[in-house]
C-alpha cells in the first residue's frame, strides 16, 4: 500500500469528505465545526470545501473539509470525490429512515472506487435533539457501525454535541491506518531482504561448490 500525503506551511493536511443523502445536516455538521454557528437551511450545492486547523494529540493538522451534496442529480460526482478523500465522515439523520439505508450504500460505493475496504470511517446519526421525531434506534446504528468496522457518534448540530469528537476521532482512524500501513511496508521490507540475504547464501554456496 502506497502511502501519499500532503503538507502545507509545515502542517499535515487531512483530506475530509462529507457523505449521505441530503438533508442529513452534513453542512450544519460542518459549519458547526468550522465556525461554531448552525445553519437550519442551507441551500443544496454542488460541494462547499472549508478548512480548519486542528491541535489533536498534541499534533497540529489543517483538515480539508469537502461538504458534498446529497441530491441525487449529484450523485456523478460521488466517484471523484470518494477517489480524492483520506478520510469519510457517513451521515444519515436519525429522523429519516432512508437516510440510515443510504448510509450503508454510501459505504459500498466507497470501497467499490477505493476497492477495498480498509479505510478510514465514521458513521453519524445526526439530529439526536429531534428525540421525538427518531425513525432509526441509537442500537442499530451502532450494528451499523460494528458492520463498518468504525467509530459511530449519535450528534446534534443545532447544539454542537459530539461534533468536535467525529472530526478528531476521524483523524485519529487516518493516523491510526497509516501507521499500520507503515509497519506492514516495514515488515514486508524486511522479508524482502532476509529472502534476499538467503539466495546470496545460496548462491555464494553453489559458487565455491563449483570452484
Amino acid at each position: 500500500m502506497e502511502i501519499q500525503t500532503t503538507t502545507r506551511g509545515g502542517m499535515r493536511v487531512y483530506k475530509i469528505v462529507l457523505l449521505g443523502q441530503g438533508g442529513v445536516g452534513k453542512s450544519a455538521l460542518t459549519m458547526q465545526f468550522v465556525t461554531h454557528s448552525f445553519i437550519d437551511y442551507h441551500d443544496p450545492t454542488i460541494e462547499d470545501a472549508y478548512q480548519q486547523q486542528v491541535r489533536i494529540d498534541g499534533e497540529t493538522g489543517l483538515l480539508d473539509i469537502l461538504d458534498t451534496a446529497g441530491q441525487a442529480e449529484f450523485t456523478a460526482m460521488r466517484d471523484q470525490y470518494m477517489r480524492g478523500g483520506e478520510g469519510f465522515i457517513i451521515c444519515y439523520s436519525i429522523t429519516d429512515r432512508r437516510s440510515f439505508q443510504e448510509a450503508a450504500e454510501v459505504k459500498k460505493l466507497i470501497e467499490r472506487v477505493r476497492k477495498t475496504d480498509d479505510i478510514p470511517i465514521v458513521l453519524v446519526g445526526n439530529k439526536y435533539d429531534l428525540e421525538n421525531m427518531r425513525k432509526v434506534s441509537k442500537e442499530e446504528g451502532e450494528a451499523l457501525a460494528r458492520e463498518f468496522g468504525c467509530p459511530f457518534f449519535e450528534t446534534s448540530a443545532a447544539l454542537r454535541h459530539f461534533v468536535d469528537d467525529v472530526f478528531h476521532t476521524l483523524v485519529r482512524e487516518i493516523r491510526r491506518k497509516e501507521k499500520e500501513a507503515l509497519l506492514e511496508m516495514e515488515k514486508r521490507s524486511k522479508k524482502k531482504q532476509r529472502m534476499q540475504r538467503i539466495r546470496s547464501l545460496f548462491s555464494l554456496k553453489r559458487r565455491n561448490k563449483c570452484e
